[in-house]
């Protein structure tokens, strides 16, 4: 994965981000993200090279989406593998909350796993911990292990987890222990990537969350050394056994098994990203622990994005100037300006 295609990359996760602003805090979720994908689309399909998403977002949330399977780009230069999640944190961007993210994971033809968009659990670790980690054990255990690792105390360790009902027993578990918990109301890719950054205080990110955020996660745990583990979950087993649940169960259980990949079983790192060509990015919407947010005044918008490159282990911090007054092209549109 060439330099060049990193800054491009980077230009559709800021275009993304840009046009999901234009409905910050207007509590319309799917609008946002809507917005969001008609820009990265756009933007993808400006690149010189012959892509394909294969994992993309939009249907655990009932929203619009970039396909699995669906071609990007130019038709020319490298073949290249898109993970995607257009708005990490719709539900926030809608209420004008923090720690929102536009991200992407681009790699080579067979670089990501391929898996439908349903419900991940995972563990994931920085650098230090490396090793320590076992989705086949308890919880306790691995914050045992981990502790050991880092040489801390349970009461040292920080600890993300999302604020969902499903994590309400793991939080009260974690607080009998004496672990600090940071419970964040949406967007795992942030923590992940703040586990892994040497100026992260993360020491470990625990939960169930979307399959497409996992996999766009994993490739910067990878590129920035750190580990994680993870394992695909049915509707059912996480929103309740209801029968609608499990006929959607089902159906991701069905689209898992023709893309050969089986649901209850750990994925290791390796099996989520398999090489360390690739791009990641992530441009904020909102400010958070991870990325400032867009700020705009009249036709003047900026952007700090984050650009992480696996085979060099590159992290860059790119802080854009946008002029929006430029009436003659589609992403005007879709910015809102």
């Amino acid at each position: 994965m060439n330099r060049s295609l990193a800054i491009e990359f980077s230009r559709v996760t800021e275009a993304a981000a840009l046009a999901s602003f234009a409905w910050l805090g207007r509590g319309n979720k799917n609008a946002a993200d809507e917005a969001a994908v008609s820009a990265m689309r756009l933007m993808l399909n400006l690149i010189d090279m012959k892509g394909e998403v294969v994992i993309g977002e939009g249907e655990i949330d009932q929203a619009p989406m970039l396909y699995l399977g669906e071609k990007l780009g130019k038709g020319g230069g490298e073949e290249v593998s898109i993970a995607v999640d257009p708005i990490d944190g719709t539900r926030m961007t809608a209420m004008g909350q923090s720690n929102a993210l536009s991200v992407l994971a681009a790699g080579g033809k067979d670089t990501f796993l391929r898996a439908p968009d349903m419900y991940m659990e995972k563990l994931v670790v920085g650098p230090q911990a490396k090793g320590m980690i076992d989705l086949n054990l308890s919880l306790e255990q691995n914050l045992r292990r981990v502790a050991s690792k880092m040489g801390k105390l349970l009461s040292q360790l920080n600890v993300m987890v999302l604020s969902k009902p499903r994590h309400d027993d793991v939080i009260a578990k974690m607080h009998a222990l004496g672990v600090r918990v940071f419970a964040i109301p949406d967007g795992d890719v942030a923590g992940s990537v703040l586990c892994c950054l040497p100026e992260g205080d993360i020491d470990l990110l625990y939960g169930i969350g979307g399959a497409p955020e996992g996999v766009v996660a994993a490739a910067a745990i990878r590129a920035l050394g750190g580990e994680m583990q993870a394992r695909l979950i049915p509707r059912h087993q996480v929103k309740g056994d209801t029968e609608e649940n499990r006929a959607i169960a089902e159906e991701e259980i069905r689209r898992c098994q023709a893309l050969g990949v089986e649901v209850n079983t750990v994925l290791k790192l390796e099996d989520l990203v398999r090489d360390d060509n690739l791009v990641f990015s992530a441009t904020g919407i909102t400010t958070g622990d991870l990325l400032k947010g867009i700020q705009r005044k009249g036709n003047l918008a900026t952007t700090e994005t984050l650009v992480i490159r696996g085979r060099s282990r590159t992290i860059r911090r790119i802080l854009s100037t946008h002029y929006l007054d430029r009436k003659d092209t589609e992403l005007y549109r879709l910015i809102g300006a």
